[in-house]
């Protein structure tokens, strides 16, 4: 796909976070390194967009987590409790800035920090925010109901509020999402704790059945405009595993029936449209489990959707091509 002179230059910053204290497979820290090798970067400045590239999240930028050294899963808590807390205050300064922060992880913990830094910027100025959770798993878990205890399948419970992580942050971090102004999108895996959070919270939930019903592009609509009659800001966060694992496979947490590849280009194309999304996360990348690099190479396609690429101005479809209107 290609595009011309575009009106919608953003300025975009990019922070790798490679953490998978959160996942139950190792690998995932790889993915910014990925992403960055796939052309993400690269696709976003062809884009004429100006782009900066504020390297990885380090270890140096952590400060020890507040829990008592324990069990290997006391000691994963206190890991990511620690990225939470960096990745929060970076989020909110990227938000600061004024540009679209864009995050590149690393397992889906690490969106305990980027939204909860997000969430405290919009709180402060008044604009709603939303989030658009594209996943194949709720994560609405918490620790009193995850059957795995692994902290990817618990972020969305943690911005919405519920009980469990009272210690993840200070009360100068903290900041919560509406669970009413939650979209999960592409589900078709629930834990029962968290299927009965869910309606008890009132989250809406896009399941695969809904999707295959009635086409992904009457459930966006409903969301943009959601979004736009709010003036809101939406938060897209992009797991792997919303994909299907025949066409992205590099994740360890793959579940057969995702969505296709013009589904997902879609999605990013209609919200490209609707200009609404302030801010992302790409998340769960495992290159160890990728077949030649093909999970990586979509995703940045798909960001580079998200953030104009098309085959062809729309207002050129509109025009006269040998007499006849196409």
């Amino acid at each position: 796909m290609a595009s011309g002179d575009r009106d919608d230059q953003r300025f975009v910053e990019i922070i790798g976070v490679p953490i998978e204290a959160g996942a139950g497979h190792p690998g995932a820290l790889m993915g910014p390194a990925a992403l960055r090798t796939a052309g993400l970067v690269r696709a976003l400045r062809e884009l004429g967009h100006e782009v900066r590239d504020l390297g990885d999240l380090g270890r140096g930028d952590l400060t020890p987590a507040p829990w008592s050294e324990g069990d290997a899963a006391t000691a994963r808590l206190a890991e990511i409790t620690a990225w939470s807390r960096a990745l929060a205050d970076r989020s909110y300064a990227m938000m600061q800035a004024g540009g679209v922060p864009v995050f590149l992880g690393g397992d889906h913990s690490l969106s305990m920090g980027s939204v909860t830094g997000v969430a405290r910027h919009c709180r402060e100025t008044g604009k709603p925010l939303f989030v658009l959770w594209l996943d194949a798993h709720g994560d609405f878990n918490t620790p009193h109901t995850s059957p795995s205890g692994n902290m990817h399948g618990m972020p969305v419970a943690l911005l919405c509020g519920e009980d469990g992580f009272d210690n993840v942050f200070p009360p100068e971090q903290r900041a919560t999402v509406n669970p009413a102004h939650v979209h999960l999108f592409g589900i078709r895996s629930l834990d029962p704790g968290e299927r009965r959070l869910l309606r008890a919270r009132g989250v809406d939930v896009v399941d695969m059945r809904l999707i295959d019903e009635h086409g992904v592009g009457v459930h966006m609509r409903r969301i943009i405009e959601r979004v736009r009659q709010a003036g809101g800001h939406l938060h897209v966060s992009l797991d792997v595993d919303f994909l299907d694992p025949a066409i992205a496979p590099a994740v360890g947490t793959a579940v057969l029936g995702g969505a296709t590849y013009r589904e997902a280009h879609l999605i990013m194309e209609m919200l490209h449209d609707a200009g609404v999304v302030g801010s992302l996360d790409v998340v769960e990348l495992n290159p160890f489990l990728d077949e030649r690099g093909k999970s990586a190479l979509l995703l940045a396609d798909l960001v580079a959707s998200l953030f104009g690429r098309r085959i062809i101005d729309p207002a050129v479809t509109q025009s006269q091509i040998g007499g006849q209107a196409v």
